[in-house]
């Protein structure tokens, strides 16, 4: 059983098992990058809290319960808004949708660069997964996926 407690804002879940709790993503504009995973992508806003003394405001969204499910941590710094370097070692997040290509079309009516569009994964025989990449407001990779 699990029991839970306030720390704060905060919520502690104990006695869990071990799980993918969130990844995180420094922003550059957080209304931007709010709306672009909860109105574009249907997340919720899990929870957002100001932190005067380190000044940065974070953001949780993600999709069914926080508590259970992993989320995407919109971290921006006060004051910084430039670009941030990638690096070499991220490469995408990866979200499983029901139908790929509608939500294609939303997102480049919407404005989104969509720099590989919906298709059959390389290589992946005749039952291939059909995927795709779109970019985030901050440049961050996201690959679509749909099981054929």
């Amino acid at each position: 059983m699990n029991e839970q407690t306030r720390a704060g804002d905060w919520e502690v879940v104990k006695n869990t098992k071990p799980r993918i709790r969130h990844t995180m993503l420094r922003v550059k504009n957080l209304d931007k990058s709010l709306d672009f995973y909860t109105r574009l992508f249907g997340m919720t806003l899990f929870r957002r809290k100001d932190n005067e003394g380190g000044k940065y405001t974070v953001a949780f969204v993600g999709y069914g319960d926080e508590n259970a499910e992993p989320a995407i941590e919109l971290t921006y710094n006060w004051g910084r808004d430039g670009d941030y370097d990638k690096g070499e070692g991220f490469g995408h997040i990866a979200i499983g949708v029901p139908d790929i290509h509608g939500l294609c079309e939303k997102l480049e009516a919407e404005g989104v660069e969509i720099p590989r569009p919906p298709g059959p994964l390389k290589h992946g025989g005749p039952n291939a997964s059909i995927i795709a990449f779109v970019r985030d407001p901050d440049g961050y990779t996201i690959e679509l996926g749909e099981r054929a």
